[in-house]
């Protein structure tokens, strides 16, 4: 009984309705889709040539350098980041790793730019607050591959869609825990600061933040690492990279090169992540 009347509710045109959006919005915008494409390649080939300049060597050191100063002046994470990239040259996957580590870059620099300030909005306005948590539980529950499908039919194949869709996929860390980490503060700081007279922007940047700033640091590695994995499924619509070879490997049903693809990946993911795991500490 209960099936039949389900039965006679028309279907809602769901998939209709939204391919019908993106078609619009393909035909009307398609000026604007190409203006942001041909301005991210040019950004993200100018940052992967930078650092193909710098010669495999000094890179390593230079790398191994920052690891020792973010560790606290151990060892442990300068000779793992010694190690591993020198894996990764003996492999003859450094122009690979460039690649993805330009696309991680620039895909985690524009979530900061976007989720720090956004982020801040949410926790000083309720309403803000409100309509934002269910878009950000929409973003972070959608599969990851979906995200690939408007990407592709607003800038093609290649990178900028790569890096858009990992922006998209790794944004809401950092929004959410830096809306935690201001919400935090304790309401007596800020009153104490007000009784000194400091303006808005002045308690945001001189107490707010600092004392936000370990809770809105985990958002942004959480942010990186999220968009390292991304950037890695972005290689099936043609974004370069060490995420290529892995593809490559899995069509080819190649483990060696999978396994050595993907180790490589591990590698810069744990590098990253002790880094600015080091450089957050206080």
């Amino acid at each position: 009984m209960y099936a039949s009347i389900l039965d006679q509710v028309p279907r809602i045109p769901v998939s209709e309705m939204v391919t019908q959006f993106i078609t619009w919005l393909t035909q009307n915008l398609s000026w604007l889709f190409g203006a942001i494409r041909d301005a991210g390649n040019w950004t993200m080939d100018g940052l992967t040539e930078l650092l193909l300049v710098i010669p495999p060597l000094l890179f390593i050191v230079l790398l191994a350098a920052l690891a020792y100063f973010a560790s606290g002046r151990k060892f442990g994470l300068p000779i793992f980041t010694l190690v591993g990239l020198f894996y990764i040259y003996n492999q003859n996957l450094w122009e690979p790793l460039m690649y993805t580590l330009s696309l991680v870059i620039v895909a985690s620099l524009l979530s900061i730019v976007i989720g720090v300030p956004l982020g801040i909005w949410m926790a000083k306005n309720r309403v803000v607050n409100i309509i934002m948590s269910p878009v950000l539980d929409f973003m972070q529950t959608m599969p990851a591959f979906v995200y690939l499908i408007p990407a592709v039919a607003f800038f093609g194949i290649g990178m900028v869609p790569g890096v858009l869709s990992a922006v998209i996929f790794a944004l809401p860390p950092t929004v959410r825990f830096t809306n935690l980490g201001i919400r935090q503060v304790s309401e007596e700081m800020v009153e104490a600061a007000e009784s000194f007279g400091s303006t808005g922007s002045q308690k945001l940047f001189k107490v707010e933040m600092p004392l936000a700033k370990a809770t809105i640091m985990a958002g942004i590695n959480q942010t990186v690492l999220l968009a390292l994995s991304m950037v890695v499924i972005a290689s099936m619509i043609g974004a370069p990279g060490l995420g290529e070879r892995v593809i490559n490997a899995l069509q080819r049903a190649q483990v060696g090169p999978g396994f050595v693809s993907g180790l490589a990946l591990v590698v810069l993911a744990i590098i990253l992540d002790r880094i600015m795991q080091g450089f957050n500490k206080d």
